[in-house]
């Protein structure tokens, strides 16, 4: 055989790759069995506010776009704001603050509001699965002797 490939060779070559190969699947295997599912999240919750930065951005994007109304990156938006936000001192800053404060302080009403109302509706889905469980309960005790009744008859 001219230049091919002995068959040890091939065979090394063969075991090197089947090597790598199972050592790759073994990482995969083993990523994916270590991640955790996402829990569903409620549509319903409220949304946390915004910080002091993002209720700053708000009104700066607003700005941004009137002076240059020609940009369509939004990265540029963000770095300008970013560096405006940290050149500013604490008095500029206080009325962005003030207005994520309050919005945190309306968030924590509206969740507090949320959580009372979904411990109130699992405590009424308890107390609908008591009470269905007992009417089972109750109507099969009621089919057990009519049964038990007919069956004396057969006998």
């Amino acid at each position: 055989m001219k230049g091919g490939k002995s068959k040890a060779e091939t065979k090394k070559a063969d075991n090197k790759l089947s090597v790598k190969k199972k050592g790759v699947g073994a990482d995969k295997v083993s990523k994916k069995a270590g991640k955790k599912e996402k829990a569903v999240k409620d549509p319903n919750k409220p949304k946390r506010p915004a910080s002091a930065f993002f209720v700053f951005m708000e009104e700066f994007r607003k700005q941004y776009k009137e002076k240059h109304p020609n940009n369509k990156s939004v990265s540029v938006v963000g770095k300008a704001g970013g560096d405006k936000w940290k050149s500013m001192t604490e008095a500029e800053k206080a009325p962005y603050v003030a207005k994520a404060e309050k919005r945190k302080s309306e968030y924590n009403k509206s969740l507090q509001a949320y959580n009372k109302k979904k411990a109130e509706g699992a405590n009424a889905a308890e107390e609908e699965e008591e009470e269905s469980d007992k009417s089972k309960s109750e109507v099969n005790d009621d089919e057990d002797d009519d049964e038990s009744g007919e069956e004396d008859d057969d006998e």
